[in-house]
């Protein structure tokens, strides 16, 4: 992830990044992821020259960002791990929403595209910003003090089941069927699996796993508001974006001043996952994501959320030395399952 991955709005797919950002343009079935940072679906903006049309990637071939991005996302929660040993989580947090932002402004400001307008459409995109960055990127942190970065990752691999179970009760126009049932099932099954609950949990810390689980549930709430209020906004999903992780910049700041005090001394290890969290992982990410939907579309490019955790996983074992049981792979590999059965369509019947 979004996880986000994703990474509210954003472009679909997840994910989701962190975990990742997600802005709203013409409704699929999201990731991820978004990402799994997410799985549910967005909302509509008014397509410009930024947003439509199949354009070619420019100097690297759309698989080689796909990969790049995959890696991007995965490797968010491992610098989410690095960046809370010397930062409390909501300074982890706001430095990803504060250089995340720094980098889309700078696209809109090489592109001269403006900022959204409208006290109605900022009023919304304040709910969006605590939804979709300022809740979720702190609890994210949060949990990684008791969890491993890589629970975190398949925890964030949940959005889209917990999307698909919001979507089927606020959004009439998203019907269930037996294949969408059964795969958030699966999904459920599979973090069961992760968390051994058949030992009966032992080893997971259930106060870390309960704020990544809410965190990846952050998303899907976010996504299903974004869609109902933002939907036909005009503006590029990087300005909407821009302006929302501003509005989080700005939540984080508040909240960091009130409830932690202020670094004593600026780490390089930590600084550096910090920044490159947010410009990466939350600005040139999206940036990327976005040319990956206009070139192959939506549905391969939310295809990403299913690589996020598996890198995820990958970086805490290889980097952190995390432990990996069995459960965990094989558990992951369930609720991946799971998650692509939810974002199942019935096909167009033919006429007869």
């Amino acid at each position: 992830m979004s996880a986000p991955t994703t990474p509210g709005p954003t472009l679909p797919a997840v994910s989701t990044s962190a975990d990742s950002t997600r802005v709203p343009t013409s409704p699929v079935p999201d990731s991820p992821v978004s990402t799994s940072q997410g799985s549910a679906t967005t909302a509509t903006v008014t397509p410009t020259a930024a947003t439509t049309g199949r354009r070619r990637g420019g100097l690297l071939d759309w698989r080689v960002r796909f990969a790049i991005l995959s890696v991007i996302w995965g490797f968010s929660f491992l610098l989410i791990k690095v960046g809370t040993e010397a930062y409390a989580p909501f300074q982890v947090a706001l430095g990803r929403v504060l250089f995340g932002a720094l980098a889309l402004l700078t696209v809109l400001l090489v592109r001269r595209e403006p900022l959204p307008r409208g006290l109605r459409t900022w009023g919304h995109l304040t709910v969006a910003a605590l939804l979709l960055n300022t809740a979720p990127f702190s609890l994210f942190a949060y949990a990684e003090l008791s969890i491993p970065s890589s629970l975190a990752g398949i925890c964030n691999a949940t959005s889209p089941l917990w999307g698909m179970a919001l979507s089927l009760v606020a959004l009439s126009e998203d019907r269930p069927t037996r294949r969408r049932f059964a795969g958030l099932g699966l999904g459920f099954l599979g973090v069961l699996t992760v968390l051994g609950a058949w030992q009966g949990f032992s080893g997971v810390d259930a106060k870390g796993t309960a704020f990544a689980l809410l965190a990846s549930l952050c998303y899907p709430i976010g996504w299903i508001y974004v869609r109902r209020t933002l939907a036909g906004t005009p503006g590029s999903p990087v300005a909407l974006t821009g302006g929302q992780l501003m509005i989080s910049t700005l939540q984080l700041a508040l909240v960091s001043a009130v409830f932690t005090s202020a670094p004593t001394s600026f780490p390089l290890w930590p600084t550096l996952s910090v920044i490159a969290l947010g410009a990466l992982g939350t600005g040139m990410a999206l940036q990327m994501q976005y040319g990956l939907v206009t070139e192959v579309g939506p549905t391969t490019a939310q295809m990403v959320t299913y690589f996020i955790p598996v890198i995820a996983t990958t970086a805490g074992v290889l980097v952190l030395g995390e432990q990996l049981h069995w459960n965990t792979p094989v558990g992951a590999a369930i609720v991946l399952a799971g998650a692509a059965l939810t974002q199942t369509r019935p096909g167009a019947r033919r006429p007869a």
